[in-house]
């Protein structure tokens, strides 16, 4: 395992870099031949319309590439019925990179309900249909059918968190590894410029997919585990009788231990009903261990086995100390290398200063792409996300570590929209990321942080290792709105609200200068019990930056409004429970137009909640604690009704639900109640027509 990367942008570049950046990275033979090509070095297909902005997956890796010489090819979107849409820019001479695009495909087709979605964002004309279920699959497997010796590499967020056994909220079932059903050479997961820029050279070298498997941030299949590596057996929870110490696989994963010592076993060395265990977190030196998780036939069938590898997977996150992991399926093994080391400030600032157009290819047309206009004139400042929420996989994708790029560039990138694009009015929508106000934040100790295996620097409180302060930031904010030719500067992403609080000038700047009358940020409850299972802080620190937020917008002269968001039917979340938050929504006088029902994404810890209805942040066992999850559509509808506890067309579901759970005085028509005891009557809503009579044409519901 290479410990030390090479950066990024310090290989010799390929010889095909005399062609030059391509004005927009070929999407046909004709394309080909205007820029001089006779062959494409790589081919990437994608699930999305070819978008070549900073944000869209398919234009980050082309144009990174692209950088290091290669000449790179875009399938957007492929008629997958047959090989033939592969075939169109010809046999790519080092290998075809297949993604779903920037959502996986399952949840871009599918509600939490299950329901067919009839738009897409990602696709020009917001049409759906464009790209099929599963697509990392069933592209990986006519890419191979089209040219059957050409390798096949496979990465972005639907193949990263596919990347092992993993539950599948759509077939309700655990599925096996994307790389055993794509029959793909190797997966590259997170973001992956530094794997995939070696994994080119490599391939251009002379090397085969075999002798590269040696990447951080891949995984493969094989038939054995690799010689040479010390296998730490963590595939049962249930081990009886005295057996040799293990490393633990359960070390530094409690949310109130401590990161800086070593803690206590997770299991007593007398309990004949857990492995033994030693402690692990004193060393971060490169390491020859793998552990074994339990296989995928295991897990398929034992939801406990399932929750207990979820909690083993999740604490080899940190690139600085994670081991290498290993699965069986079948009589093959899937091998997982660790993460990758993330991108240097110089490496992360090349990677966003690529040639990019910043607009959808001219093959379009006029065409609207929705998910391009919600971005087109913002800018990511960082990524990863330090938070571990339980329901989100930024973690899994990105990282605990924020990668950071300079003030520097992101006032450059800034500078290049304002000069280039026809359709800036001034206005940069957003400068974030995963989150609005990580950037510059990290472990004030690079030791400490080497040796760390908590999920969350900041829950249930945080660390006293994190540095908070967002001053940076500030100054980054005031020179980016000094920019000439540039109106405003919005604060979009997702708000860190319980950072934010620790920073009180940051709060200031913020409301005074970059809030454009509504700010979205995400308590999510309002009850310790989710909060907890979502390792979210409490509602008291929404109360804090609630209470900085107007003093500062009054202190502006502004009327500004804070717009939360909360989930509804997450693990550990009971009827009572929403029943709290609906009444602290209605004591506040908020009425949510849009909820959201917890969606059990692949891979997340929510999710192995979920399936589980065990808890693995904490040990797992037989014996482990019950954790209530929220299954049936009645059930998950009756949680998204209560957010929504104003409308009407709930309240019957919602007078049924409060009288099972013996909260009959929450029924009447005073201002301390949740809903009527009467339903109104429906009125019928008068639309004329050219003539002068009158006629229904739908229910309007009378409030």
């Amino acid at each position: 395992m290479n410990e030390k990367p090479i950066d990024i942008f310090s290989h010799r570049k390929y010889w095909a870099e005399c062609f030059g950046p391509a004005p927009w990275l070929p999407m046909s033979r004709a394309e080909m031949d205007q820029l001089g090509w006779d062959s494409c070095d790589i081919i990437i297909v994608t699930g999305d319309a070819y978008v070549d902005h900073p944000s869209f997956g398919m234009a980050v890796i082309g144009r990174v590439l692209e950088g290091q010489g290669f000449r790179v090819g875009i399938i957007s979107q492929p008629d997958w019925r047959s090989a033939d849409a592969f075939r169109a820019l010809g046999k790519p001479n080092l290998f075809f990179g297949i993604a779903a695009g920037n959502m996986d495909s399952m949840i871009n087709h599918y509600t939490a309900d299950k329901k067919r979605r009839n738009d897409d964002a990602y696709t020009a004309g917001d049409l759906a249909g464009k790209r099929p279920d599963r697509a990392v699959t069933v592209y990986s497997q006519r890419a191979r059918e089209a040219y059957k010796d050409v390798p096949v590499v496979i990465g972005g967020i639907e193949a990263s968190l596919r990347r092992m056994a993993h539950y599948d909220y759509w077939s309700d079932k655990v599925r096996r590894s994307v790389l055993v059903d794509s029959k793909a050479d190797i997966l590259l997961y997170g973001n992956a410029e530094r794997a995939i820029v070696d994994l080119a050279h490599g391939l251009a070298d002379g090397k085969s997919i075999e002798e590269l498997r040696y990447l951080r941030g891949t995984a493969y299949v094989t038939n054995a585990p690799e010689p040479g590596y010390r296998l730490i057996d963590s595939s049962s929870v249930d081990q009886p009788g005295k057996v040799e110490p293990l490393l633990n696989p359960y070390e530094g994963m409690e949310p109130e231990v401590c990161e800086t010592e070593a803690s206590k076993s997770d299991a007593d060395a007398s309990d004949a009903s857990a492995v033994q265990i030693v402690s692990l977190l004193a060393s971060s030196a490169p390491s020859r261990d793998v552990i074994r998780l339990p296989s995928f036939e295991a897990v398929k069938d034992d939801p406990v086995l399932y929750a207990h590898a979820a909690r083993v997977m999740h604490k080899e996150t940190n690139p600085h100390n994670a081991l290498a992991l290993i699965q069986a399926h079948g009589d093959r093994e899937v091998w997982f290398n660790p993460p990758p080391i993330p991108l240097s400030t110089p490496e992360l600032d090349w990677v966003f200063e690529q040639p990019y157009r910043r607009r959808p290819h001219p093959i379009y047309g006029k065409a609207k792409i929705p998910a391009l206009e919600m971005i087109q004139h913002s800018v990511n400042i960082m990524r990863g996300c330090f938070g571990g929420c339980t329901f989100c996989s930024i973690t899994e994708h990105e990282g605990r570590i924020i990668q950071n790029r300079s003030e520097d560039s992101i006032v450059r990138e800034i500078e290049k929209i304002r000069d280039t694009s026809p359709s800036f009015t001034g206005v940069i929508s957003d400068l974030g990321g995963p989150t609005a106000n990580m950037w510059r934040l990290a472990c004030k100790s690079e030791e400490i942080e080497a040796k760390c295996r908590k999920l969350s620097c900041v829950f249930p409180g945080i660390c006293k290792n994190l540095n908070t302060d967002q001053t940076p930031l500030v100054h980054l904010y005031r020179r980016a709105r000094a920019i000439p030719g540039v109106k405003k500067v919005l604060i979009a992403s997702g708000l860190r609200y319980d950072i934010a609080v620790e920073t009180p000038e940051y709060v200031k700047e913020l409301v005074t200068h970059h809030v454009g009358g509504y700010l979205k940020i995400a308590p999510e409850h309002t009850e310790d019990g989710p909060l907890d299972q979502m390792m979210k802080p409490g509602i008291g620190t929404y109360d804090r930056f609630k209470n900085l937020f107007d003093k500062y917008s009054k202190a502006a002269g502004k009327k500004q409004y804070l717009i939360p968001y909360f989930i509804a039917a997450h693990p550990g979340t009971t009827d009572n429970d929403m029943v709290n938050l609906a009444l602290w929504l209605k004591r506040n006088k908020f009425r949510a137009d849009q909820v959201q029902t917890f969606y059990p994404s692949p891979m997340a810890l929510a999710t192995a909640m979920y399936h589980s209805e065990k808890n693995p942040l904490k040990k797992v066992d037989r014996d482990s604690k019950y954790v209530p999850a929220v299954r049936s559509i009645k059930q998950r509808r009756l949680h998204k009704a209560f957010l929504r506890y104003h409308d009407s067309d709930n309240w019957p579901a919602l007078r049924d639900a409060l009288k099972k759970i013996g909260r009959r005085d929450l029924i009447g028509n005073g201002p301390m109640h949740l809903v009527p005891s009467r339903q109104p009557p429906k009125r019928h809503r008068v639309v004329k027509t050219r003539g002068t009579t009158p006629f229904r044409t739908k229910h309007t519901k009378q409030f």
